[in-house]
């Protein structure tokens, strides 16, 4: 079977066991979760197409993440309002609805705003930093700082972001109870189905011309500059769209979860999503969900037993991987694969990290 079919007889088989085993096999609390842990996953795909494939070591997508997320719960909080002020407005003694908020009351706008905002963002912190060469570990400090600033901005505005609290109690979801079975049953579906889209279509942008580019961008910009081409606006467009997926995912999880609040955005659960995305294998896109799905199992399972040290884990588990197995567990499988082919005399397929480009 050629590499091609065995990938998509592997999408196939996920996708039955997301959409069909899971529904029936978990109970209503667990497929939450699962609901969850696939909102974390869409967040991890774009960490893995802009760091995997593009070199851009993102430490800040929460701040996208937040976005996304802030602007589905500013609309869920004006739609249960009815016309009068959101609940948190009138305890912070706000007497009339901010003009930031406005626009969101409309369901249109407030859905256009969780893509385009956080890629206005992208694009503009591309443009700024990517046309002066930021790169490496000086680009990744910058998001992480962008995502610290992010979360001060937001504890600091009480009446307008709920503060430390953030937005929550939702009592209608486009016209559904979001307690109800059945409601949480259709946020999952729709969760899976958006990361399976969002999966073929970064897959298929990684096998495009733009996808061969964006990798001899990360082995080596200079060449790639040298031939003609800009890598910041390479950069910037991947970035961008690294951005969307995080916002998508944000205004997926407030509905799934309730609540958005700073603690979810911040410098900590961004550097989780690095950490899971380099567990998983951060040069196969397969390999950032897999990642986020199963370190945030496991961070809900050893949290319990374990609150206090499971960061001390967590930390230990990212040194690990990255010394001893840079392309993580999909890394570690491939390796597996091809010693096994050659016990076998079979070719070993192509590696899942593109060689350097030659110029």
């Amino acid at each position: 079977m050629s590499d091609r079919l065995r990938g998509y007889a592997l999408f196939a088989s996920i996708s039955l066991l997301l959409l069909v085993v899971a529904p029936l096999a978990l109970p209503a609390f667990r497929l939450d979760e699962l609901a969850k842990y696939l909102c974390f996953a869409i967040a991890a795909l774009g960490i893995g197409l802009a760091w995997g494939q593009g070199g851009m070591l993102t430490l800040g997508q929460g701040v996208f993440f937040g976005l996304g997320g802030y602007a589905m719960a500013m609309y869920l909080k004006l739609h249960d309002a009815g016309g009068d002020l959101p609940d948190f407005m009138v305890w912070s003694g706000v007497e009339h609805l901010p003009a930031l908020w406005k626009p969101f009351g409309n369901v249109g706008i407030a859905l256009a705003a969780v893509v385009a905002v956080s890629v206005a963002i992208a694009v503009v912190l591309g443009v700024l930093v990517f046309r002066q060469r930021v790169r490496g570990a000086y680009f990744a400090i910058l998001t992480q700082a962008l995502a610290a600033a992010f979360v001060i901005l937001l504890v600091g505005q009480q009446g307008l972001t709920g503060g430390t609290n953030g937005l929550t109690n939702f009592y209608d979801v486009f016209g559904r109870d979001p307690e109800a079975e059945g409601t949480q049953r259709t946020l999952y579906f729709v969760t899976a189905i958006v990361l399976g889209v969002l999966y073929l279509g970064a897959r298929q942008l990684v096998k495009s011309r733009f996808g061969r580019l964006l990798v001899a961008v990360r082995d080596g910009e200079d060449r790639v500059r040298f031939l003609g081409y800009n890598p910041a606006t390479v950069k910037t467009v991947t970035f961008a769209i690294s951005a969307a997926m995080a916002g998508l995912a944000g205004a997926l999880f407030v509905p799934v979860v309730g609540i958005i609040s700073p603690s979810l955005l911040g410098v900590v659960p961004s550097l989780e999503l690095v950490v899971a995305v380099a567990v998983g294998g951060r040069y196969a896109l397969a390999g950032a969900v897999l990642g986020a799905v199963v370190m945030n199992y496991a961070k809900t399972s050893f949290s319990e037993q374990w609150a206090g040290g499971w960061l001390y884990l967590e930390g230990a588990l990212f040194i690990l991987v990255m010394t001893l197995a840079p392309k993580g567990a999909v890394g570690l499988y491939e390796q597996a694969r091809d010693a096994l082919a050659r016990r076998r005399g079979v070719p070993a397929p192509a590696p899942t990290a593109p060689q350097e480009v030659a110029a």
